[in-house]
């Protein structure tokens, strides 16, 4: 199925959007939102403009055939940040052949050259969330930018083409605070005029983000620093790791190298996931399995000291009352009275 869509402002895309699919628009106080009829999928389209000239249209849905939205007007279009975060989404410029495609957790920056326009493409059958923050230059351009001081010299062009003169695109993997200020924006129950306020302040706040990770990225003097969504991936595969081999003493450069990533960015994920870094994770995850062994199996104090990869009894002890309060024998004996 094929819909074409006027590229600004963003009522006039919902608009358009509900005259294909033949479903109302709701509009809630300036939050528009149109609900997927079942003949065509499920889920809901959402846009809302601000009078700073930016917008943002988010796509929740899931189609029950190919779906490609054209975006097409004889006029400039829009400095577009896209981000996918469930599913899968396909991006090309109107009058080009070449399509970018977009899983989960991954983001691109656009700008089409002159009146060329964008397509979005929907697969089938999938599950998708992908939001889209819409710029119009030439009404951005009249806030108090400061001349977008200190903004890398590419985007800063970028932000100043307000006539579209040149086509740009970029494609990256978002971060971890883009994808909880995007949850923020779905759950939050805010309505009305602090449904409004709320969103634009969100939708601000994703554009520092996007725009932090974009020169992140392009920092060539580094390793990237911006904690993507898409290492909590590789944070979950060596959680899985460890508990699958607490007899040994993974390190963490290992394990690190084991699942694609640098020691520094596997230590921020299990900051931010579990608040604990690696070793203390490790540590923690034998300390259970054998507090649970101690409780519920015939093994000794000596044979579980074994069984998680430690070496030293009195060293397993010290750090087990310092997590527990009590020696492992208390365990041992709790064990022994239970049974009798």
């Amino acid at each position: 199925m094929r819909i074409d869509v006027k590229t600004l402002p963003v009522v006039e895309i919902l608009q358009d959007i509900s005259e294909h699919l033949n479903a109302p628009v709701v509009n809630g106080s300036g939050e528009l939102t149109i609900h997927v009829p079942e003949e065509f999928g499920e889920g809901y389209i959402r846009g809302i403009s601000f009078d700073c000239g930016m917008g943002i249209v988010s796509y929740n849905c899931k189609f029950y055939q190919d779906v490609s939205i054209h975006f097409s007007l004889n006029t400039v279009h829009p400095l577009k940040f896209i981000f996918c975060s469930e599913g899968q989404v396909a991006h090309s410029f109107q009058e080009s052949e070449e399509v970018h495609e977009m899983d989960a957790y991954q983001n691109i920056i656009v700008s089409s050259s002159g009146y060329n326009g964008h397509v979005l493409y929907f697969k089938a059958n999938v599950q998708t969330h992908v939001s889209s923050l819409e710029i119009i230059r030439s009404r951005f351009s009249h806030r108090t930018n400061y001349d977008f001081r200190d903004l890398d010299p590419t985007l800063k062009d970028l932000f100043k083409d307000s006539v579209s003169k040149n086509k740009f695109f970029y494609q990256g993997n978002y971060s971890i605070k883009a994808a909880d200020i995007m949850e923020e924006m779905n759950t939050q129950d805010y309505t009305g005029f602090l449904r409004s306020i709320f969103l634009e302040g969100k939708s601000f706040h994703m554009l520092v983000i996007q725009i932090a990770q974009y020169q992140d990225d392009e920092a060539e003097d580094r390793l990237p620093t911006i904690l993507r969504k898409s290492d909590i991936h590789k944070v979950d595969y060596v959680a899985k790791r460890i508990m699958g081999d607490l007899a040994s003493n993974l390190t963490v450069e290992s394990l690190a190298k084991e699942a694609g990533t640098n020691v520094n960015k596997l230590q921020e994920g299990f900051k931010y996931v579990y608040d604990l870094t690696v070793n203390k994770y490790i540590q923690h995850k034998k300390l259970e399995a054998a507090k649970e062994m101690l409780m519920t199996t015939e093994k000794n104090i000596s044979e579980i000291v074994i069984a998680i990869g430690l070496n030293n009894r009195s060293y397993f002890s010290k750090i087990f009352k310092e997590k527990y309060g009590v020696n492992p024998k208390y365990f041992l004996k709790t064990r022994k009275t239970t049974s009798v």
